[in-house]
């Protein structure tokens, strides 16, 4: 059929509806939704016998939703109404939750139901937008799948929501009000709700070191002692993240972003230390967390082992990875090397893999182009380092979706093992960058020159199936997001004891001296580099434009841009959270 996605932002979400309905064969065209002309535009250009919305902040107008079956996508149970409903589930501490497929109509959220998909909410306490890229990505695929073969088959009849006895229950836009934390009063549990039901959008207001701030994410610390300690007194710094004491623990708060001043310019998330600044007392102690064993308390990368197969898992706040996080990462993977393992695995337990480097730290530098150019080449040095591992097999596991530099990253590995749910966004272009981090050596080894000019070019999100006939992914995991770990390491522990490991390992080095023989990766990563620095230092480059734009979440103006870029500061396409509105 052809389809017509409506969507408020080109996000995690309708990137992966417009990825899975195009594999069923479906033709589809995307318009930005908020923009009533362009979307009367693109119906009237694209003639679809069918619109879906997969995420909206506003209505859609009546002469559309009346005229063509519009079917949107709510994040709850059929008779939730309102713009907030899974900030209120999480914070409510729900266990279960549903999307539901409705048909638009005059009243918000009360349309007919095409579909409606139970889930589970994670217990271990994710964020929104973790939840919302994971467990919600899958009953919403499932859903509208499940509502667009019913409007296809020609005889499906919606249910009204008043003839199902649903009952009605408005929630209301979720205020700051309501996410304000009490310090000396709330306990962590509370603490932690408050914050992981705002993580990535919009973030709580709150009062830190004399200015105003939006916190982001949140973690709890079990062994950190807080004895003497002001509830909500930053006491230690890790990672980038500030650990604030609250009434009965801590917890931790990766990034933070400066309210935005009456006709100052938008702000963006950075890392909560490099936010502070000057503002952090040198009195507040780091302490950086083991990498290995459970300590208690929050840590980004963590390394554990089974028997002859090692892990070494890590998760950095949209995916983003900063020259800090590359050369942590680079460290604990030489740590990792020097274990006596025969298989690696270098992964996510869950949500994103990897978006590459971190463009909200790079537009807060004193120099965006110097720190652009420290990145790219702290990401190059560590893909190099898992390129050049001969002596074991080395898995990437993607428990979420990737983009840019990190599907290049899981690239380097010799099999990349890839949850069925995740989204791959293999491309640079979006953002203005040719790109680096060996692309032009791994994305034609593996998926020939002609494919890897094609994702290239059209720089489109593929599905994790596309992505594996395509060969970027060696074995899809269909497992639930809170599985894949496990699931994930059983194979792992397989693999490690199958018999021809040795002459595998053998084979990778001696291909590995082969191809260097051809063309050193250096020449590779020279080329590469080449031009990108022509991209980060030049002034008129659309890649300053198209950072700034993304970072502050803003329009595009004068650069040539397309669709949407990215998520939380990667430079990948491989974009994130509902927010508070619609998603």
């Amino acid at each position: 059929m052809r389809i017509l996605l409506v969507a408020s932002a080109f996000n995690s979400l309708t990137q992966r509806v417009y990825a899975e309905l195009t594999d069923l064969g479906h033709e589809l065209d995307h318009v930005c939704g908020g923009d009533d002309d362009a979307l009367r535009e693109a119906v009237r250009r694209h003639r679809p016998e069918l619109v879906v919305a997969p995420m909206l902040r506003t209505a859609l107008p009546e002469d559309v939703w009346s005229r063509h079956v519009c079917l949107v996508v709510h994040p709850g149970p059929p008779g939730d109404r309102g713009p907030s409903a899974l900030d209120w589930a999480i914070d409510s501490g729900a266990r279960s939750w549903a999307v539901t497929v409705l048909q638009a109509d005059a009243a918000m959220d009360a349309g007919d139901v095409w579909a409606t998909v139970p889930f589970a909410l994670p217990e271990d306490g994710a964020g929104k937008s973790d939840v919302y890229r994971n467990e919600v990505s899958d009953a919403a695929s499932a859903a509208v799948k499940l509502a667009v073969a019913r409007f296809a088959s020609g005889d499906f009849k919606p249910q009204p929501q008043a003839e199902a006895a649903h009952e009605v229950v408005w929630r209301p836009y979720f205020r700051q009000e309501l996410r304000r934390i009490d310090w000396a009063s709330d306990p962590t549990d509370t603490v932690l709700r408050k914050l992981r039901a705002a993580d990535s959008q919009p973030g709580v207001l709150d009062e830190l070191l004399g200015a105003e701030w939006f916190l982001h994410g949140g973690h709890p610390e079990r062994e950190l002692r807080t004895d003497g300690a002001a509830p909500g007194e930053i006491v230690a710094t890790r990672a980038g993240a500030v650990c604030r004491a609250t009434r009965d623990g801590a917890v931790w708060i990766p990034e933070l972003r400066p309210r935005r001043t009456p006709g100052g310019p938008r702000t963006f998330k950075t890392p909560a230390v490099d936010a502070l600044g000057a503002r952090l007392p040198q009195s507040v102690p780091e302490v950086p967390a083991p990498l290995e064993g459970d300590h208690g308390g929050w840590s980004d990368i963590r390394y554990e082992e089974r028997g002859a197969t090692g892990f070494l898992w890590f998760s950095f706040p949209g995916g983003a990875m900063s020259t800090g996080h590359c050369r942590r990462l680079l460290t604990a993977y030489r740590h990792a090397l020097t274990r006596p393992t025969s298989v690696l695995v270098l992964g996510s337990r869950r949500d994103f893999f990897s978006n590459g480097i971190h463009l909200g730290v790079i537009e807060a530098a004193a120099g965006p182009g110097e720190e652009s150019w420290d990145n790219i080449n702290a990401m190059d040095d560590l893909v190099e380092a898992v390129l050049r591992t001969s002596d074991r097999l080395v898995v990437a596991a993607l428990g979420g979706n990737a983009a840019a530099g990190g599907v290049m990253l899981a690239l380097a590995a010799d099999e990349v093992w890839c949850r069925r749910g995740a989204v791959l966004n293999p491309h640079y272009r979006l953002m203005g960058l040719y790109g680096s981090e060996f692309w032009t050596y791994a994305l034609p080894r593996r998926a020939g020159a002609e494919t890897a000019g094609r994702l290239m070019r059209e720089a489109l999100p593929m599905s994790a199936q596309a992505a594996a006939e395509a060969g970027l992914v060696d074995r899809l995991v269909a497992a639930a997001p809170a599985d894949f770990a496990d699931e994930t390491s059983r194979m792992a522990v397989e693999l490690a004891r199958t018999p021809v490991l040795r002459e595998r390992v053998a084979g990778k080095a001696a291909a590995r001296a082969r191809d260097e023989a051809a063309k050193p990766l250096a020449e590779y990563r020279g080329a590469e580099l080449a031009r990108m620095h022509r991209q980060f230092f030049g002034r008129h480059e659309p890649y300053h434009a198209l950072r700034g734009a993304f970072v502050r979440k803003e329009p595009v103006r004068g650069t040539g841009g397309g669709r949407g870029t990215g998520q939380a500061g990667g430079a990948g396409a491989a974009s994130g959270a509902a927010g508070t509105a619609r998603p």
